[in-house]
């Protein structure tokens, strides 16, 4: 099995808790847990795409060790003291509990709402150039790796990009600017596919939920009526089965 070094690197680009985390070394424990909820925030697999839930799943299970690691004093002496915190990953550990039991349960206005705020923020840049850099300009790799991003959001990364390159912040890589037209047109169509896929998911939830109001309904109306003939019945077969079918009985004449 991997070590937790090489995943941490495999994910992130580093072995580094504090640089993955994006915090000082001296961090306090306040300082460490809000990092952790920005970052895990980025990549929860609740919110991502059916295309990006695996990476995101696995960036999400290395947060929240790290996290684990650095909010008990043994363990972050440990780490501080050797650099390193070398042990497999827990791959049976609920991360997602983990988390739940930490913040407050997740809703899509959460999301919305830090989307709002990364989006062309000093992180979001740092994102947009640290995924330039390690893909070497690789466009299906950026999008995988940068939170909220999509085919739709290409031209506002190049315009950032060209503008690091501009000032001399990162090289520049022709596979990026002189991508050929069959390959966005690929990734387009891909992109395109899995959007219709997804929405054909939440019409089917949809659809499921109003059946099962539907049903719901039915058995309330059921139940309502049920209530009424055991209330009422009894009486009305009474009158019905009287021979004037008055509710009264009448002696016949022999």
């Amino acid at each position: 099995m991997a070590s937790f070094k090489s995943i941490c690197e495999k994910y992130f680009g580093s072995s580094d808790f504090y640089e993955i985390l994006q915090i000082n070394h001296d961090a306090s424990e306040k300082e460490i847990k809000k990092a952790y909820h920005r970052m895990s925030l980025l990549v929860h697999p609740d919110r991502v795409s059916s295309d990006q839930k695996e990476i995101a799943t696995e960036k999400f299970k290395i947060l929240s060790k790290i996290h684990s690691i650095l909010q008990i004093k043994e363990k972050r002496k440990l780490y501080d003291n050797y650099g390193e915190f070398d042990d497999e990953m827990d791959t049976s550990s609920n991360w997602l509990n983990y988390w739940r039991n930490m913040f407050k349960k997740i809703e899509l206005k959460d999301i919305q709402e830090y989307e709002k705020k990364y989006v062309g923020s000093e992180n979001e840049l740092r994102d947009i150039k640290k995924a330039y850099v390690g893909s070497r300009g690789n466009m299906d790799t950026i999008l995988e790796m940068l939170p909220f991003s999509d085919c739709d959001s290409e031209p506002r990364i190049i315009e950032i990009v060209q503008k690091m390159v501009d000032n001399g912040e990162v090289e520049r890589y022709n596979t990026f600017f002189n991508e050929s037209k069959q390959r966005k047109l690929r990734r387009r169509r891909k992109w395109e596919l899995e959007r219709r896929e997804a929405e054909k998911i939440n019409m089917a939830e949809i659809e499921k939920e109003i059946e099962k109001n539907a049903r719901e309904r039915e058995a309330n109306f059921a139940s309502f009526m049920s209530g009424l003939e055991a209330k009422y019945a009894p009486k009305a077969k009474q009158r019905k089965n009287l021979p004037d079918g008055t509710g009264t009985s009448k002696k016949r004449k022999t």
